[in-house]
């Protein structure tokens, strides 16, 4: 049986690629243990630079994996601790110093869209759509919905998309601040990677370094991100790239009195 998640390098870039294409890509039990493995394996790897999230098949994510909860005989319980499981991972990636780019080539639904708000930055098809659909069956949100998407889009419109039967395409995502960009789906691939290299080609240190920064700092007091901030720019300042860095932009930038 293939991966449910497939992870391949390129040098420093990692590819992590939902691999389930016949159920949409829907995250059931083992698929959620090895979204935290990996999670914690590539965030953890030194050698990894950036983190390009893809998927196989038409859709990108269609959330967890309904018809196994329904026909597996789980229990509220076995759901609440596969949720924690996809959390952890989740967390570990937003909080991680490695800038992840999503590459949606399709249709994005419930937890998928929380899977999705793990990257930092989201090229989307112009055929995608994004739904909620939770209610629909019963259910709450999960995998960071109630907080990623909020963050995302505002207050107004997540509960929008939460408490109505609504469906967006993927030029309303983009008005909504839902995804960064929106491209032809031909070139959704090339043009993630792009925007990963771009990361790797320059100060990736420091790209990964304010993607922390950013990603952190909601859930601390401002004075704790004001302190990390203090520290995180000392820490780059010694580092050689960022010395070479600042030597050269100090000697464009010197004046001719």
């Amino acid at each position: 049986m293939s991966e449910s998640i497939l992870v391949t390098r390129d040098g420093a870039l990692a590819r992590v690629t939902f691999n389930r294409p016949a159920f949409l890509n829907a995250m059931g039990f083992e698929m959620g243990r090895r979204w935290r493995n990996v999670a914690h394996e590539l965030t953890s790897d030194d050698t990894v630079g950036a983190i390009v999230l893809d998927a196989a098949g038409p859709a990108f994510c269609a959330g967890g994996d309904v018809f196994e909860m329904a026909t597996s005989g789980a229990s509220g319980a076995d759901v609440t601790g596969a949720a924690h499981t996809i959390h952890d991972g989740i967390r570990t990636f937003a909080e991680s110093d490695k800038p992840i780019v999503a590459a949606v080539q399709g249709a994005v639904a419930g937890g998928g869209l929380g899977l999705m708000l793990t990257a930092d930055y989201i090229v989307a098809a112009d055929q995608a759509k994004f739904v909620s659909k939770y209610a629909n069956i019963g259910l709450t949100p999960d995998l960071g919905v109630s907080t990623l998407l909020p963050a995302a889009v505002g207050q107004r419109r997540a509960l929008q998309l939460l408490l109505q039967d609504l469906t967006i395409d993927a030029a309303t995502a983009l008005d909504w601040g839902l995804v960064t960009e929106v491209v032809p789906a031909a070139d959704v691939a090339s043009r993630a990677e792009a925007v990963a290299r771009f990361w790797l080609d320059n100060a990736t240190g420091a790209f990964g370094q304010a993607k922390r920064l950013v990603r952190s700092g909601a859930g601390r007091s401002f004075a704790d991100n004001l302190d990390d901030e203090a520290a995180s720019i000392g820490a780059r300042f010694d580092t050689d790239e960022a010395k070479a860095r600042v030597a050269a932009f100090a000697q464009r930038g010197r004046r001719v009195e």
